[in-house]
Formats: C-alpha cells, structure tokens, sequence
C-alpha cells in the first residue's frame, strides 16, 4: 500500500510538472521573408516589426504567462526557399504559427502546406487574391490588390483629375499583374480612358522604348504597380523623357525616399499606413519603432506590428494555442492596429481603409511622404 501511494504521488507530481511545464513553454513563431536579395529592406523592415511587437508583448508578462518565442528566416525573395524555410520552422523548431512570407508569390507557396497541416500562417504584406484561397487557416494583415488597385484608379481619376492615364507594369510578376489590372477597371469606371498599356520583365534596366510610346500617348497620369527599386529606376528614365505628368504606384514603393531622388516627386501611392497620422496607436508605434531602430517605420514593419498583436488577441480570446481555437478567434478580429481598424471577410482578407500618401521633400530637404487621403472600403 505505501509503494502504491508513493507511485500514486509521484504520478501526481509528474504531471503536476508536465501541466506547469506546458503553461509557461514559450509559444513558438516562424517567421519567413527576404532578408537578403532584391526585396531585403521589406523583409527587414517587417521582421524588425515582429521582432519589435514580440519584445514588447514579452516585456508585459506575455499571454497568460507564456512567452513568445521568434524563429526569423530568410527566403531571400524566392518561393522554393520559403517551402525550405516554412518546412524547417515547422517540423524542427516546432513554430505554431508562422509569419509570411512577404512577397505574394513566395506567400502563396507556403499557404496549401499550412492549409494541410493546420498551421495558421498570416501573411503580412502579400497582397494577391490567390493567397487566401488556400483555406481557413492563411490570413492576411494586409488589403488585396483588387482593393489596392481600385483605390488607385479612383484616386487618379477622382483626386487628380485624370482623365486618360498610361500604365508600366511588369507582366512575369503577380503583384503588378493584379494592380494593373484593378486600376485599369476602376479608372474606366470612374470616366477615364487607358492611352498606353506597356510591359516589361522582372530584371529589365531599360525602360526608354515603352516611355516613348507612354510619352507618345500624352497622358494625364503614369500608373507604376511595382516595387520600389524597379520604380526608381523607371521614373528616372520617365522623367529624362519630359515625362512629368503625376505617377502614382502601390504599397511597393514603400521604401523610395531612401533610395531615389527629387524625379519621384509629384508621386502618390496607396499604403496601409501614414507614418504622420495623429492617431494614438500610430504615434506609439513610431516612437518606439524609432527608439530602437532610428528609423522611421514603413508599412511594412507596420503590418509585421500589428500581425502579432492580431494573434496575441486572437489567443488571449481563444483561451488556448492549438490552430483550430485560434483560427475561430482570428477570423472574429474585430479591433484596432496600427494599420487601421480591422476585421476580416470570409476569405480572411481584412476590411479596412487604404491611405494615399505623397512624396515630398522634407524641411530637412530629404525626401519624405506625407499623408494625402483614405479611401475606406
């Protein structure tokens, strides 16, 4: 009878220590975006935002007691190296949930994997429509390019004035495909006219035979859906030909005042935040963004921001970390973030408001954006 109740006490305790063990096991995230390649200062930007909502949800004591912990890798802008990346962080760093990655393409090869395996991935900054088709377990923290694209053909016909507008876009990339395509419908909706519809390739340098025929065309507006090194490279080449109608692009630019000129001046893109807006939340966030990066916050560290607190919510209402609890908890987001107030469609994409910035020069006389307008959904 003594050894039976010493075995019995003992099972007590073990599983007393089992039970305090897995309550204060740290909650495991993965997160997946260009660290190096082309797309580095996004992926920079949006880990240095996770990194920044993580620290700051740790240094409060976490969620209910648990810590999280961060596991960041780099797919360097390439879709095969997200698989390689999502599948490490899975299966041997054991990530619950998983950030990322960034980019639509390489978002969008991760998504059927954690569909299949029941790891909610919440995409930051991917924009495609195609992502979330995936199933109920992939979110995204950001608008669509169906959304994106039409802000910007109504702000071009209905803000600018414009009445007939040229597009540049890259045909080999999905993001610019999608852009071009909804602003292209939202201008015509709203009264405007396309003159000039030109293409190029992912890795292109010269640009002056599709410009030609844009200046050709006389617009009253050059629509640019892509990111911002590409971008840069393209206005100067536009305005070298006297092209100095307005451009307007997407949340791709984010990241042209630090590496362009006065040539995008006269430019406005669609964002998911304004660095300047007066809002609590915002103001916060910058200030601590800059406090320990000495940089001002793009989208991009924005959307990494407030897509950890979009979980931590989620859990703290679910009571519980397993996927399928946290997942019914997602999808009732009904709060505000940085990026706005959000709540989520049935494809667990956010219905929330886009703003308009415009770059200017600063008092410094650098290059900044200012905040122009929102269009709300």
């Amino acid at each position: 009878m003594k050894m039976v109740k010493s075995v019995a006490a003992l099972s007590v305790v073990a599983l007393s220590l089992i039970s305090c063990g897995s309550k204060s096991a740290a909650i495991k995230l993965g997160s997946i975006g260009p660290l190096s390649g082309p797309y580095a200062v996004y992926g920079g930007d949006c880990k240095n935002g996770i990194e920044l909502a993580v620290n700051e949800i740790n240094a409060a004591g976490g969620i209910n007691g648990q810590k999280f912990e961060l596991i960041a890798e780099d797919d360097e802008g390439a879709a095969e190296k997200s698989v390689s990346a999502y599948k490490k962080l899975v299966t041997k760093d054991g990530a619950k949930f998983i950030f990322g990655s960034l980019t639509s393409g390489c978002a969008i090869a991760i998504s059927p994997l954690a569909q299949a395996q029941k790891v909610i991935q919440i995409a930051p900054a991917a924009t495609a429509p195609k992502l979330t088709e995936a199933g109920n377990f992939v979110f995204r923290t950001c608008y669509d390019d169906p959304f994106q694209g039409v802000v910007g053909g109504k702000f071009a016909a209905t803000n600018l004035g414009a009445k007939t507008a040229a597009i540049l876009y890259d045909i080999s990339n999905d993001y610019s495909v999608g852009l071009t395509e909804n602003f292209k419908s939202a201008f015509e909706s709203n009264g405007g006219t396309i003159v000039s519809l030109e293409t190029y390739s992912t890795g292109d340098k010269d640009f002056n035979a599709q410009l030609t025929k844009i200046k050709n065309s006389n617009p009253d507006v050059v629509y640019l859906p892509d990111y911002y090194s590409t971008v840069a490279l393209i206005v100067k080449q536009l305005r070298a030909q006297g092209i100095n109608t307005p451009i307007v692009g997407a949340d791709g630019w984010d990241g042209l005042t630090e590496n362009a000129g006065d040539e995008v001046l006269n430019g406005f893109y669609s964002n998911h935040y304004a660095a300047d807006s007066t809002e609590p939340k915002v103001q916060n966030f910058v200030t601590n963004y800059k406090a320990k990066y000495s940089l001002t916050p793009t989208a991009f560290a924005a959307l990494g921001y407030d897509s950890v607190y979009m979980l931590k919510d989620a859990i703290l209402k679910a009571g519980k970390t397993d996927s399928e609890s946290v997942r019914a908890a997602l999808e009732a987001t009904n709060g505000d973030y940085v990026t706005g107030h959000l709540t989520f469609n049935e494809k667990h994409n956010p219905v929330k408001g886009a703003v308009i910035v415009e770059l200017v020069k600063g008092a410094d006389g650098k290059l900044t954006t200012v905040y122009n307008t929102t269009v709300n959904p």
